[in-house]
């Protein structure tokens, strides 16, 4: 006997509510009447964020939550949505549903980042957010950003990204690396990573393209195990000052869960 055809459309929805996004997907695959059960609201509500609701509501967009649930995720999976005055993203990450954020240039601190010779704020067509910070010329490269892990998805482990490129200008950083760490608050310091973000020709590509215009690199990772109060520091850092840096263009740092790509 087929079971959608005995069991009411909203024990079927309660069922696969407590499945996984794509479990859910795979089952409005088989019939007619399982896919009307799989696209409820019921469903696809319980793969947000308790919050869900909050953050939209004070987004850039806050007319998506008149967008049926299942539409919702989507848009949310595939299209950040801008919060903090525009100056952090926010996503899902499609096969989970965990929270996904990027601090922009603009929510970052750099030192001299204030001061037009050192650094620009501009605008690009590719970017998210309306700014982005523009490297002229520094000695002292030092910019620093923080999240409070009370917004990130609980039991869950991350990883921090420096989204960038280079420009044809590019100066410094192809015989130099420079440092990336991620502190924990109340743990200490992480594991400082030497890369190299335009590697010599004899050095193994550490970057890589996002698909989005930008590049990225791993600045280091950390557990949220249980989303309590505290908070992430993403550090990108070089200050061997015998020599000038150029040409680097931040979008922003990404934390995002660990092994998920864009």
């Amino acid at each position: 006997m087929d079971f959608t055809e005995v069991l009411p459309k909203e024990c079927m929805s309660l069922i696969l509510s407590l499945t996984s996004p794509l479990d859910a997907c795979r089952a409005a695959l088989v019939s007619p009447t399982l896919r009307s059960a799989a696209d409820a609201d019921a469903v696809w509500e319980r793969f947000l964020p308790c919050d869900y609701e909050e953050i939209i509501s004070k987004s850039s967009s806050p007319s998506l939550l008149s967008l049926p649930k299942k539409d919702l995720y989507v848009h949310l999976s595939f299209r950040p949505i801008l919060i903090e005055n525009g100056t952090m993203s926010f996503q899902l990450e499609k096969r989970t549903g965990k929270k996904c954020y990027m601090l922009g240039a603009r929510a970052l601190a750099v030192i001299w980042g204030d001061t037009p010779r050192y650094w620009t704020w501009t605008s690009l067509p590719v970017s998210r957010f309306s700014e982005v910070a523009e490297l002229k010329r520094v000695w002292w490269l030092d910019v620093r950003g923080r999240i409070e892990t009370k917004i990130l998805s609980p039991g869950t482990n991350y990883a921090a990204y420096l989204v960038f490129m280079l420009d044809r200008h590019r100066i410094g950083f192809r015989d130099s690396t420079v440092g990336l760490n991620v502190n924990v608050e109340g743990i200490g310091s992480g594991e400082v990573r030497n890369v190299f973000l335009d590697p010599p020709e004899d050095v193994p590509q550490q970057c890589r393209e996002r698909g989005d215009g930008w590049m990225e690199i791993e600045m280091g990772e950390f557990s949220n195990e249980s989303g309590e109060d505290g908070a992430v520091e993403l550090i990108l850092r070089e200050v061997d000052t015998s020599y000038y840096k150029q040409g680097l263009i931040i979008e922003g740092f990404e934390v995002r869960p660990r092994d998920i790509g864009t």
